[in-house]
């Protein structure tokens, strides 16, 4: 009879793991299998599990709540095995997962905001170890609270080199036949690759891990991209059979942190081998072998997925033009009825391609637009220098302006009444926004007015006889917030003639 470990306690939202030995011979990926079942007063769990080489298998799983848990553990290899655990409260930076609440917004599982203010950089963890610890102090310093990243390696220009570890095992082509010429003849090839879909790489998906809790330690979300275009490996023309496998596997491997969102593609609609009828199938292993509901999307380049589907829980966005972005916000909304987030809005950098080079104040610009129309924005770079090591890819240094000023704007939503703020018709020449809860209400007692790259000298404001507002100007770039007494009635407020201004308006409390 095999042995089961596990730990006797845990805390609430945390990963009790339980581990047993069984068969190493044959191949257990597809020979084996192994899954339990998490029971309280409150829930009852069946979690699949995974073979982690070695002959190791594990089984994980997040409980949602205090107070005793029984494990019954069944595998192909064993006689069913008991126990019990305990689970106890959450630490203190310890949340839950994140949810979606008010419609638009996130919140997480105990009821604390959720604003997210995200970066992508598609494949940090498969870089260097002191790359990596480079990347996670950028993060840190940054405040970024979400990062989308990739499984897969990603094969693009500035992006040629070989990752640390591969998913399966197996060689990858020889990549020093590839040079920033013929880069593009290489992109979905499997020649030269030799791989065996059947067996996984557990020392990829084990570093991984290692990179999601750290992202977990320091309060930041998982948008893990499942599944990419870029690719020289053949992992983008994988057959139907080897893709369910993949996504089993990886649903029984990460399912159980709670700092995890799926991205089922980035920019999926460039995936020629991939049908709608794939990406339905995907979504609904996601619902079926995700017992804990994580947020769910995905990412376009060209065209929209249908945002309407019931699987989709936000809308993981891509600009669709050369300009407009965040103006558009306002009108997904009220299209969609979920939470927009647009994860690509051009990244601040130098590249040639147009997605790739705006400046700080741009980028910094099309934050505070999405914000005020009641939606999130995602940050990039791709500044150019002598290593090619660019932020959007690889990790490691932040480089450029506009990073430095988010966390100030969380800030600004962290001081919102409510949870989230939702689009106000204030004045046509600027965007206004009103926390969520009272729009609907149609309370009046706080307004945040944006003007982005107009520079009014000064703004004249009525709401009605009685309300007395504390007036306060918000400089988004420099980053300072100027006090300018009250209003009431018919009011002025002050402006300097410059961009990115704003006003925060707060009724005063009698």
């Amino acid at each position: 009879m095999s042995s089961i470990y596990y730990e006797k306690q845990t805390e609430r939202w945390g990963i009790q793991g339980v581990v047993c030995n069984g068969p190493k011979e044959g191949n257990p990926f597809q020979e084996q299998w192994v899954k339990a079942v998490f029971s309280s007063k409150n829930e009852t769990v069946e979690a699949e599990g995974f073979y982690d080489g070695d002959g190791i298998y594990k089984v994980r799983f997040m409980p949602s709540f205090e107070g005793e848990y029984h494990i019954n553990l069944m595998g192909s290899f064993m006689d069913e095995q008991e126990g019990t655990f305990q689970v106890t409260a959450p630490g203190r930076e310890n949340h839950g997962p994140v949810r979606v609440v008010n419609t638009w917004h996130f919140a997480y599982e105990d009821g604390t905001p959720y604003y997210s203010v995200g970066t992508t950089c598609y494949v940090w963890e498969l870089q260097s170890d002191e790359r990596i610890t480079e990347t996670l102090k950028s993060l840190e310093e940054a405040r970024f609270n979400k990062i989308r990243f990739c499984i897969f390696p990603k094969h693009y220009d500035y992006n040629l080199s070989e990752p640390r570890s591969y998913p399966y095992e197996g060689t990858p082509m020889d990549s020093s036949v590839l040079t920033k010429e013929n880069f593009s003849e290489y992109t979905g090839k499997t020649e030269g690759n030799h791989w065996n879909f059947t067996r996984f790489n557990p020392k990829h998906f084990q570093h991984i891990e290692k990179c999601i809790l750290e992202l977990q330690k320091r309060g930041i979300e998982a948008d893990i991209i499942v599944m990419h275009p870029y690719d020289r490996w053949g992992f983008s023309s994988m057959t139907k059979e080897q893709d369910d496998r993949y996504w089993n596997y990886v649903l029984a491997r990460f399912s159980a942190y709670r700092n995890v969102w799926w991205s089922l593609a980035n920019e999926y609609d460039l995936m020629e081998h991939k049908t709608l009828e794939d990406w339905e199938r995907y979504a609904s292993i996601i619902c079926e072998k995700d017992p804990y509901n994580h947020l769910r999307s995905i990412h376009n380049c060209h065209g929209f997925y249908d945002y309407h589907r019931p699987w989709i829980t936000h809308c993981s966005i891509q600009r669709q033009e050369p300009y407009l972005s965040a103006e558009h916000v306002t009108k997904w909304r009220e299209e969609y009825r979920k939470p927009v987030v647009l994860d690509e809005i051009c990244y601040e950098g130098n590249l040639q391609f147009g997605w790739g080079n705006i400046i700080g104040e741009e980028l910094l610009r099309r934050f505070w637009e999405a914000t005020c129309r009641g939606g999130y924005a995602g940050h990039g770079e791709t500044l150019l220098n002598p290593e090619n090591v660019l932020w959007w890819s690889h990790g490691g240094k932040l480089r450029g302006e506009s990073y430095k000023r988010f966390g100030f704007l969380h800030d600004i939503l962290c001081e919102t009444p409510g949870i989230g703020l939702a689009p106000y018709e204030l004045k046509w020449d600027c965007v206004c926004a009103v926390p969520e809860q009272e729009w609907m209400l149609r309370v009046k007692s706080y307004y945040l007015i944006y003007f982005g790259f107009t520079r009014p000298a000064f703004k004249e404001y009525y709401f009605d006889d009685e309300t007395e507002f504390g007036i306060e100007v918000i400089d988004t770039w420099n980053m300072t917030i100027e006090k300018q007494g009250t209003g009431k009635g018919k009011f002025k407020v002050e402006l300097p003639g410059k961009q990115y201004m704003a006003v925060r308006l707060k009724k005063v409390q009698k």
